[in-house]
């Protein structure tokens, strides 16, 4: 009985990790559409503070924001590790949370995640700031554009000054487990509970 248990933990275990990475909402974005290139912005890893978009949440928390980035300098064998601080006031105001780092490797081009755990609190249709940072590497490339994605809710922000004509492209949001994650808990429940049984009765 304790074997027939622990066989049926084992896809449990696997389940329960997938359906734990949960599901992206999307609150603010610059545009429905992924970038099918990036361009135009420069990250150095020695940009002084006062770079960022700036937003306007609907929702009353920020679990992630999404941008575009393209090494600045394949080949380089030199990749990058970088985070996202989220400010509010100002581009230049209180931090009110700090995303995990992520490490983008040598040539990347995409899309990258920075999930704030947990997820940070804010007040809905009150201005935000994100300012993505290199915390080690070299330059990188986002994807910046003048008068093409024009999000209503802020704006790019260079050397701390709003540049209204401009977006870089992002997405926003809160992450929302599967629905499958509660059942998948009652499951693994169940049989830890068969375990313990079997381990009473001498199994």
């Amino acid at each position: 009985m304790r074997r027939a248990c622990l066989l049926l933990l084992v896809p449990w275990l696997f389940a329960w990790g997938a359906a734990g990475q949960g599901v992206f909402v999307y609150d603010q974005q610059s545009s429905i559409a992924e970038p099918a290139f990036v361009y135009g912005g420069v990250l150095a890893p020695d940009q002084p503070p006062g770079y960022g978009q700036s937003f306007t949440p609907s929702l009353s928390a920020v679990g992630f924001i999404r941008m575009a980035f393209r090494d600045g300098r394949p080949g380089n064998a030199t990749g990058a590790s970088m985070m996202m601080n989220l400010r509010s006031d100002s581009i230049t105001g209180p931090i009110v949370g700090t995303s995990l780092v992520v490490d983008m490797p040598e040539g990347f081009v995409g899309t990258a995640d920075f999930l704030f755990a947990p997820e940070v609190s804010v007040v809905p249709h009150v201005m935000y700031y994100f300012e993505p940072r290199i915390v080690s590497g070299d330059t990188w490339y986002f994807d910046i554009r003048e008068e093409v994605y024009n999000y209503p809710g802020g704006t790019w922000i260079a050397m701390g000054r709003p540049d209204v004509s401009v977006d870089c492209w992002f997405r926003e949001g809160i992450i929302v487990p599967e629905p499958s994650s509660l059942t998948l808990g009652l499951f693994g429940f169940a049989v830890f509970a068969c375990v313990k049984r079997a381990r009473a009765n001498g199994c």
